[in-house]
C-alpha cells in the first residue's frame, strides 16, 4: 500500500473511531462502552497491522480528549488493544484471533494498565480490578463488531489490502 493511501485510510479509521464513538454507546457498570473504537482497532489491526492500528487508536484517544469527549484511559486500553490484535492477526492469519487479541488487549491488559493511570493522573483510588468488567464488555462487544465487518469484506472479496 503506497504512503498516500495508507494516510488517507488511516485518517478515514480515525473518523470513523471518533464521530462512532458518539453514536454508539451504552452504559457498561461503573464507565460507558464504546464498541466503534473496539470495532475500528480490529478492522485497522486486520487490513492495515499492529503499527498503523496502534497509531489510529492513539489518534482517536487524542481527537476525542482534545475535543473533551474521551478520558485518559481511552489511551493503554485502545493502544494495547489493536497492538495485540494487529500481532495475533499477524501471527495466525485469522481474524478472529485480531478480535481475541482486542479482547484480550483492552478488556484484560488495558484495564490493568488504566488503574495506575487513573491514579497518578486522574485522582482516582481505583484498584487494578475496578475497570475490568466495563473494559470487558466494550471491547468484546466491538471486537465481535469488528470481526463480523472484515468478514464481509472478505466474504465479498472487497478487499481494503489492495
Amino acid at each position: 500500500m503506497n504512503r498516500t493511501r495508507l494516510m488517507t485510510t488511516m485518517a478515514v479509521f480515525v473518523a470513523i473511531g471518533t464521530i462512532g464513538s458518539q453514536l454508539l454507546w451504552f452504559p457498561a457498570g461503573v464507565a460507558k462502552a464504546y464498541p466503534v473504537q473496539h470495532a475500528v482497532n480490529v478492522m485497522a489491526a486486520v487490513t492495515l497491522g499492529p503499527g498503523p492500528a496502534v497509531v489510529i487508536a492513539f489518534m482517536i484517544g487524542l481527537v476525542r480528549n482534545m475535543l473533551g469527549l474521551g478520558t485518559l484511559l481511552a489511551f493503554p486500553g485502545g493502544m494495547i488493544g489493536a497492538f495485540l490484535a494487529g500481532t495475533l492477526y499477524k501471527k495466525t492469519g485469522k481474524k478472529g484471533m485480531a478480535a481475541l487479541g482486542e479482547g484480550i488487549g483492552t478488556g484484560v491488559l488495558g484495564a490493568l494498565a488504566s488503574a495506575p493511570i487513573a491514579n497518578l493522573l486522574m485522582g482516582s483510588s481505583a484498584g487494578a480490578l475496578f475497570f475490568l468488567p466495563s473494559f470487558l464488555v466494550s471491547s468484546v462487544s466491538g471486537a465481535c463488531i469488528g470481526w463480523l465487518v472484515v468478514a464481509k469484506v472478505n466474504q465479498r472479496k472487497l478487499s481494503l489490502e489492495n
